[in-house]
């Protein structure tokens, strides 16, 4: 890339970063929005602002090759906003791609599927982590951001933050995981996080001013999944009925 391309591009491309931050686009969007500028810009060596409806046919013909429909998407979507934004260009190639519309049964976890997962998962801090997202129905993003300040016992609910279309939202809190979450933060007694880095042990814990790592989390949940032989998508899903085999003492996740 020469020198002048790549000065063009930088800017463009930091436009793009302030133009995303100022439409309040959430954190994830702001991220795959610039990663489709910085992809293409390699394909195309910076010189993006004047692609053709053929070149942008190439070029996701390439993407689609080796990714999926949702991460095409998102780079079409990515190199749309730029144009209309940063350059107050038409889109060169209404119409190109069109992603299929798909709706997919979810495909939910019983509640004994999910005692097997609890079971056998040994440390403390997942197995909590773990029960909180299925009997609230979050996602693991959603419960690892958690806050102490989030909790409503008095009301029996939880405040999700920042949730789907950036709205916040309550959902009901069933008395066995209030209960579980509270005995929980006893252990690590941090004023902010209800779930926060185990780097350090208790004591790292009621200081950590981050959560438990995801990708961590996700690998543990994986490896749960595989030795309990459940072939399932495991996304956690509200189960009213585990709650209340708990609030019956059959059940409890050490």
């Amino acid at each position: 890339m020469e020198a002048h391309t790549a000065a063009n591009f930088k800017r463009n491309y930091e436009r793009h970063l302030q133009h995303l931050k100022l439409k309040g686009l959430q954190p994830k969007t702001i991220d795959a929005y610039s990663r489709a500028i910085r992809q293409a810009g390699e394909r195309f060596n910076g010189q993006i602002d004047a692609l053709s409806a053929q070149q942008l046919a190439d070029y996701f013909s390439e993407r689609l090759a080796s990714h999926s429909w949702s991460a095409v998407k998102l780079d079409l979507y990515g190199l749309r906003f730029y144009y209309e934004h940063v350059l107050s260009k038409p889109w060169p190639a209404p119409g190109l791609v069109k992603p299929p519309r798909s709706q997919r049964l979810p495909d939910i976890v019983t509640v004994e599927e999910m005692q097997r997962v609890i079971s056998a998962t040994r440390v403390r801090s997942h197995c909590v982590l773990f029960f909180t997202l299925y009997s609230l129905g979050l996602r693991l993003g959603k419960g690892l951001r958690l806050e102490v300040g989030d909790i409503d016992g008095a009301r029996g609910r939880v405040h999700i933050r920042n949730s789907k279309g950036n709205k916040d939202r309550f959902v009901p809190l069933p008395q066995a995981t209030h209960r579980l979450l509270r005995d929980y933060w006893k252990v690590h007694r941090n004023p902010v996080l209800l779930f926060p880095s185990r780097v350090g042990g208790a004591k790292g814990g009621a200081c950590a001013t981050v959560p438990l790592d995801r990708g961590g989390v996700a690998a543990t949940l994986h490896q749960v999944v595989a030795s309990c032989g459940l072939k399932k998508d495991h996304t956690p899903l509200p189960a009213s009925r585990l709650c209340n085999s708990l609030d019956r003492g059959r059940r409890r996740p050490a």
